[in-house]
Order: C-alpha cells, then structure tokens, then sequence
C-alpha cells in the first residue's frame, strides 16, 4: 500500500508528485520506460544525445508553471538563457524571433507590414493575463462547489474583459487588425502549430496569444538534454520518499472501496489515490469504469492528431548559428508527411556533454497527420530534410557524421502513448478551455494530468495540469 500512485513520468506526472511531497506524501511513479521524462527527456545513439521530443524550454518567468512548482519545492535547475529565442525562415527572408517585444514588433513590421505594433501588444497583454491566471486559478476548470468557491474569492471583473479571447479565434482576431496576408498567415498558422498543435481559424485567441507570445519570455537550454530538466524532479521525489519503478507497464487499474489496484506485468500497487499522467486515450484502454462519462466523450480520435517524423543528426558545424531553434517553411510540402514546415533545434556551442567529438546535435521534427493511418517511408523524408538543411545553409555536404530518424511507431514504442501521437490534443475553438479534459477523473480519488488534461501543450501546460491535480486533490481529501 502505497500513498499515492503516479502512472508516468511526464512533466505533468512529475509537478504533480512533487506538490504532493509537499503535503507528506510519498508517491509511487509507475514508468514503462527505462528512464523518466517521457515526451520531455533525451536518449544516447552513437556516442551523441538527442532530445526525445520537447526542444524548447519556457516557463521559469514570474507566474509561469514551472517557475510557480520550483518556488514551492525549492528544486533549483542548472539552465542557460537564450539571447534569441528562434529564428523562423520564410520565402527567402529571415525572421528574428526577438524576447523584447519593442524589438519584436519593429522586426514583425519590417517582415509583413500592417498594424504589428497593437496586435502584437495585445497578444502580449492576453499572455501576461493568462500566466498570471493559471497559477492564480488553481481550480480551474471547476467542477465541484470547492472549486467556484475558490474561483470567486479570487476573481477580479477586469479578468473578465481577457477571458473573453476564449470565444474567438486567433483568425478572428488577425482579420480585426487587418493582418490577413498570406505571408504573415503562413508565419501565424505554423508558429501556433509548434505551440497548439493547430491553426489560427481552430486556436482560440486566450491561448493562441500564450502560444505566439512564447519567445517574448525568457527561454532556456539545459545542457546535456532535457532529461536533465526532469532528473531534479525525480532527485527532489526520492529525496522525500517517493519512489520510481521502470519498465512497469501498466496493464489494468481496478477500483474497489477506497483503494486504487494497478497492475503491471510482475506487480500489483494499491494506494488510495491515484494521479494518471498518461494520455486519456491511453488511460481509456487500461479502464472506464473510474472516468466520468462527460470525461470519456473527450476522447479525440487519431485523425484529429498529430505524431512526427523525427530527424536526428550530428555533424560538424561549419558556421556560429544566431539562435539554437529555427522554423524553416517549406517550399512545397514535405515529402510524405505533407507538412509546411520543419523545427530545428541545435546543441548549444558551450554544451560539450552531447557529443563524443565537438560536433553539434540536431533534433528535427515535422508534424504527421493522422498517425493510426500514415504509412510514412522515413528514408524518403529524411532525404527532403538533409535537402532543406542544406539549401539553408545549416549543413555542408560530407560534414555529417551520424543521422537517424523515428515516425509514429517509435513514438509509441518510446513513450507507449496510443499511436504514436505526440504534443498533446490540439486546441479546436469549439472545445473552450473550461469543457477540456478535467483533474478529477471519477469525483473521487482518482486524478489526471499531462498534455490531454486542461490546459494542453508544452512543458508549461503539462506541468500547470499536474500542479491542478495536486492542488485539487489536497482540496478534496488533505
């Protein structure tokens, strides 16, 4: 019997164990791979280290997530600021993705013209509300009396005013301002699909401002890959009795009394609660009986989805690079994958601990669509990338030293999410932030999070979902 049972070891899964040692418990994580983190963690090949999906690391700002869970917990992370956070490459052109936003929007000016200067400083302003908001509103989406009563006592009218951004969308809002053209559409529609996993006419604008405002915050790398952001997590857990089993699979969860049975392949857990960090698709063929009914119909199918085909290449740098992380737009489509654009993400020159031999380590991502049903020849589309990085001048041909790739099935295999599909549940503008998927999985003492949960993507959103499971659970039982 153990305190409380964690299945999974993404960032949602670790926040919420880790505000949970902050109330005296001592949680078990359950993870089915050999090594925690999943979406948000790095893997060796070949004497190099390449990050195993999240590249990007926003969060450590004043009312940010992460920044909200290492105040609480006292975890301290070894992490280096970016200067610029991205750089986007498009019809020819190279757009600085600057942090300053007096900076951004003269460079946003200088690319599409148009009213830059109050769309970007509204964007801003709606971002600013909505990390404010999400550690403001711990209880947020309510769902029990605990929950309004909570909201209320900290609602402020002028909240009220921002929130309503959640009925519209990014699209909307682009039309306002008179910022409809191709070029600044294409840069929009691929920036939100990095960061929301859709598009400007389907992102709501509350979080389509978050998501297109995320280089105007401070952005960072940590040496070594992002395993290296989650192993202080672990560190801190372990440090105050928690524990972590790898390679336990899940099999089935049974509920009876008030006590939650998980069972694995060599084992059987009980504990009387339970936080679930694994997708709902995922969690919905383990058991349905512990998830509400209104929380099952939120299932999405896999053609509303999306995996990636995932590049990975190490090679010797022939030139400095003004930034780490680079969109590139494509000239037509990808080959076989269908997709616009590819994401860049570079070793950072003074990180000498992914490499065997000084070269610099690419990890490289392109979005597929409906993964149940692509059949992707990966030889194919790594051959249109290293054509692509070539032509951008990222690469010089003979100077790569070792490359690989992975699609929809080696997502599955490594994470086990259903699919292979990756970034979580895209936003759609008829799914509102308050009917996405809920902490409280069967209004007992079972919970989840993760990157399915409210309020969705990223390191940010996944950490925010677990902080809420916590929050929600202490408030409902501790």
């Amino acid at each position: 019997m153990k305190d409380v049972i964690v299945i999974g070891s993404g960032m949602g899964a670790l926040s919420a164990a880790a505000m949970l040692c902050t109330k005296g418990l001592k949680p078990l994580i359950i993870e089915q791979n050999w090594q925690p983190g999943g979406c948000t963690s790095s893997y060796w090949r070949k004497g190099y280290v390449f990050e195993s999906g999240a590249t990007t690391l926003v969060g450590l700002d004043k009312h940010m997530p992460l920044r909200f869970l290492l105040d609480q917990t006292g975890i301290e992370l070894n992490a280096r600021k970016l200067e610029l956070p991205m750089q986007v490459h498009l019809d020819g052109k190279i757009i600085n993705r600057y942090q300053d936003l007096s900076k951004w929007k003269v460079e946003a000016s200088k690319h599409f013209g148009g009213n830059q200067d109050h769309f970007w400083d509204q964007a801003y302003a709606i971002s600013q509300f909505v990390w404010k908001s999400s550690t403001k509103y711990l209880h947020f989406p309510p769902n029990k009396l605990v929950d309004w009563v909570s909201l209320v006592k900290k609602a402020n009218p002028l909240d009220v005013i921002k929130a309503q951004y959640a009925l519209k969308s990014t699209a909307r809002i682009l039309e306002k301002h008179q910022l409809d053209s191709s070029a600044f559409r294409k840069f929009v529609d691929e920036q939100l699909l990095i960061t929301a996993q859709n598009q400007a006419n389907e992102v709501n604008h509350l979080f389509g401002a978050a998501a297109l405002c995320y280089t105007n915050y401070s952005n960072y790398y940590i040496d070594g890959g992002l395993l290296n952001l989650v192993t202080p997590i672990i560190e801190y857990i372990q440090s105050n009795g928690g524990e972590i089993m790898y390679r336990e699979e899940v099999q089935s969860i049974a509920h009876s009394k008030d006590v939650y049975r998980i069972h694995t392949k060599t084992n059987d857990y009980n504990a009387p609660y339970l936080i679930s960090g694994i997708p709902l698709n995922n969690l919905l063929s383990l058991d349905q009986e512990i998830i509400r009914p209104e929380t099952r119909n939120k299932e999405l199918k896999s053609d509303q989805l999306y995996s990636a085909l995932q590049m990975g290449i190490a090679f010797k740098s022939h030139r400095d690079y003004e930034s780490l992380h680079h969109q590139i737009h494509l000239d037509s489509p990808l080959e076989e994958t269908g997709s616009s654009s590819i994401f860049v993400s570079l070793s950072h020159p003074k990180d000498q601990s992914r490499s065997k031999d000084g070269a610099t380590v690419a990890s490289i991502s392109t979005h597929i669509k409906d993964p149940l049903h692509s059949i992707i020849d990966s030889s194919k589309v790594e051959k249109a990338i290293v054509q692509t990085l070539l032509k951008h001048n990222f690469l010089k041909e003979g100077n790569i030293l070792f490359s690989h790739s992975s699609g929809p099935k080696s997502w599955s295999k490594w994470t086990g999410r259903a699919f292979g599909f990756v970034g979580g549940y895209p936003q759609f503008l008829s799914i509102k932030p308050w009917q996405m998927v809920e902490a409280r999985l069967d209004n007992h003492k079972a919970y989840q999070c993760g990157d399915t949960a409210y309020p969705g993507q990223g390191i940010p959103g996944a950490t925010l979902s677990g902080i809420v499971a916590a929050q929600k659970l202490t408030s409902d039982w501790l």
